[in-house]
């Protein structure tokens, strides 16, 4: 062999070789996150702080924060090997923009067990192929075959039939791999899917859909704490005009 042929051999094998391990590789751990002590916002309400403006603002927060969609959880499961983080991310924040303390999780959606399966041989059919090509004249009188009119003629271009195989090989395991699911779930509950529709949903749909799902109870404690703000509020600044005009 000279050297180009066995450049045109090694780069198959090596390929091989990194897909087996990234295949069967374990997950690596996630990175720890750096450990920030939060800083407190301007205007927010400190410890011994009696005033009846931080009192305001600290009540003011905690409303953002249990906002119409508190207690909701929206889970977007998508092929990620489709390319369809780009949209699970718009999806998510036009979520987190319409409903403010909702609960967006982004999932990978995986293709059903028989496909992840023939995905997993797709490898071993390729190197199974290759090493055929490579010694079929002594693998097939072992079986006690005579090698076929087509290895001869698969022989003749072993090279050019190698890296056809790897090609196709790859084009089928990552489309073994890919589900082309886009499904979304509320608090458990499927509210659209991406495999019956044959479709994606708009962003106008979506939110319509998640509106209609979140629970009245939820929505009326929300008001009920708005209600009671706007109370204390009111109670606050009348207790402070009363105190401003005795001290007149």
């Amino acid at each position: 062999m000279d050297r180009v042929q066995l450049v045109l051999l090694g780069l198959p094998i090596l390929l091989f070789c990194s897909d087996v391990v990234t295949l069967f590789a374990p997950q690596p751990p996630a990175a720890p996150k750096p450990h920030r002590h939060p800083q407190p916002a301007a205007g927010a309400f400190q410890p011994g702080d009696s005033s009846p403006d931080a009192a305001d603002s600290a009540q003011l927060a905690e409303a953002q924060v249990d906002g119409p969609g508190s207690g909701t959880t929206v889970e977007l499961k998508f092929c990620a090997s489709c390319s369809y983080k780009g949209n699970a991310m718009t999806m998510k924040r036009m979520l987190d923009t319409s409903f403010p303390g909702i609960h967006v999780v982004l999932e990978n959606y995986p293709p059903p067990f028989p496909k992840r399966a023939l995905g997993k041989m797709v490898p071993f059919v390729q190197v199974g192929a290759i090493a055929t090509l490579m010694a079929g004249d002594q693998i097939f009188p072992r079986f006690g075959m005579v090698p076929p009119p087509w290895y001869y003629s698969l022989r003749a271009n072993r090279f050019g039939t190698m890296a056809s195989v790897w090609m196709f090989g790859n084009f089928a395991q990552s489309l073994l791999q890919s589900s082309g699911a886009f499904e979304v779930y509320c608090n458990g509950q499927l509210v659209f899917s991406k495999l019956s529709e044959q479709r994606f949903p708009s962003e106008f749909e979506l939110r319509e859909l998640i509106g209609n799902r979140l629970s009245d109870s939820q929505i009326g404690k929300n008001l009920e704490k708005d209600l009671v703000l706007d109370d204390d509020v009111e109670s606050t600044h009348a207790d402070l005009s009363v105190s401003t005009d005795r001290t007149n």
